[in-house]
């Protein structure tokens, strides 16, 4: 029985769908206005993982990922760069897809953007301020009544009291509580507007999500997703506007995923430590990225840095050569036998909250007994277990032989490699031992293992 760790509820619980062999989740995507970074990417890959192992255990999955794409941070960015936002976002919305399936994430059932249910959103809040929980300020804005809603402070456990005392709010004299949130902006000199009951304007963020979950999932849905950073106050905000409008709970089970570190520091622009994807890929293929994400476990804090690629890069290596090892093998994850001791134990592990990490070390185990006995039947479920987290599903010699080499263009190209083998080759069938050995060295250097077996000589990079 899958169990998840529920944020509400604080605890790991049984999974149990409100309509039996479906499932229906909500994770908030990307504010479109840069490229995407690694807390993203973890976002991305974490729950595309949850996704893949709900489809492995029989599920029929309605998996929504939004995209904001407008909010204050978007229509300074498309003033500052002297462009429309819907040019400026569709540019980054085409790289975040290009991210997302370079990490091999796969694509939502449905990915809506904001812009495409502001109609839903202005009959949302107009339910809000019919029921007294939201109210139309003197400066023209609309704001969502905290006191009027009795459970707000369920998901983050603080009272309003507490919350007054401890968190950082707002001043603004239109509001009557710190505390209350905006849910329609009115209209500023230069900034898109959309009509509605209170004047010309645009939602707040937090509206968007309660909008958009509730036409494409219902007023009650399984699994909310997302990363800690939203817990409060976005998602606390989500259940006042969903379920104040419908008085109907809202979501049965929240995942939050830990933040991202960078060198044991929060990772954030003001430091200087901020990485966005596509840097990193310059310099680590993208399935490097996605095992450095998948082993450690979605709730805990990711700590990165370049030490921890460059392990993430040869652990990974260590199975992809087992692979290499025993040579080409056929896969079926629909066939895989899961009472095999591995597979029992894999399995295991992903039904206590995903627990990526102890289903990472079994299949180190079996690389173990793949390298011991070099067993097709092993290396097949290596093959197979890895490929239900998105992983080994590449040619062994292909991803051995590549590495994405940032800015050094003093890198051998694969020609250069095999004309170096062919030189040395010549070398030691002329007994020139010396002149083939200063060849691997050479090619050592730039990073190039040469393998020497009965078969011939291979090469894979480090």
């Amino acid at each position: 029985m899958l169990k998840i760790f529920n944020s509400i509820a604080r605890e790991k619980q049984e999974f149990v769908p409100l309509v039996p062999g479906e499932v229906k989740i909500y994770v908030c995507g990307m504010t479109v206005y840069d490229y995407c970074h690694l807390g993203h990417a973890r976002v991305l890959v974490v729950f595309d993982m949850v996704i893949r192992w709900l489809k492995i255990n029989g599920f029929e999955v309605n998996y929504v990922r939004n995209i904001t794409d407008v909010d204050d941070k978007i229509i300074k960015r498309a003033q500052d760069n002297q462009e429309s936002i819907e040019v400026l976002t569709d540019r980054y919305i085409q790289a975040m897809n290009q991210d997302a399936t370079a990490l091999g994430v796969l694509q939502p059932t449905h990915e809506p953007r904001a812009t495409a249910y502001i109609e839903s959103m202005i009959q949302m809040i107009s339910t809000l301020v019919e029921k007294n929980l939201a109210y139309h300020a003197v400066n023209g804005d609309v704001y969502y009544s905290v006191h009027h809603f009795p459970n707000y402070g369920k998901l983050s456990g603080k009272s309003l009291e507490d919350l007054r005392a401890g968190e950082r709010v707002e001043i603004d004299s239109s509001k009557k509580d710190p505390l209350d949130f905006v849910l329609w902006k009115s209209a500023k000199t230069g900034e898109p507007f959309w009509d509605s009951p209170w004047g010309r304007g645009r939602p707040g963020w937090h509206i968007e999500c309660s909008a958009m979950s509730g036409q494409l999932l219902g007023v009650q849905f399984d699994i909310h997703g997302g990363g800690q950073d939203l817990q409060f106050p976005h998602h606390e905000n989500e259940i006042a506007q969903s379920e104040g409008a419908h008085d109907h709970p809202f979501v049965n089970y929240w995942m939050h995923n830990g933040f991202v570190r960078v060198d044991n520091e929060k990772m954030s622009k003001s430091l200087g430590n901020f990485f966005t994807v596509r840097e990193i890929l310059n310099y680590y293929q993208p399935e490097v990225v996605r095992f450095f994400i998948l082993r450690a476990h979605y709730r805990s804090p990711l700590n990165y840095s370049d030490q921890h690629l460059k392990d993430t890069k040869l652990a990974l290596d260590r199975l992809y050569i087992a692979l290499k090892e025993v040579g080409s093998i056929n896969i079926n994850s629909s066939a895989i036998d899961w009472n095999s001791i591995y597979a029992e134990r894999f399995k295991i592990a992903m039904e206590d909250d995903f627990n990526t990490p102890e289903a990472i070390a079994v299949l180190f185990e079996l690389t173990s007994e793949i390298n011991k006995s070099g067993s097709k039947e092993l290396a097949t479920l290596l093959k197979s277990l890895g490929g239900l987290l998105g992983l080994l599903q590449q040619n062994p010699q292909v991803y051995l032989q590549n590495r994405p080499v940032g800015n050094d263009s003093n890198v051998f190209t694969e020609d250069e490699i095999e004309q170096l083998i062919r030189e040395r080759v010549s070398a030691r069938a002329e007994k020139r031992y010396s002149d083939a050995d200063n060849v691997r060295k050479r090619l050592l250097a730039k990073g190039i293992v040469l393998e020497d077996s009965a078969q011939g000589t291979t090469w894979r990079r480090i």
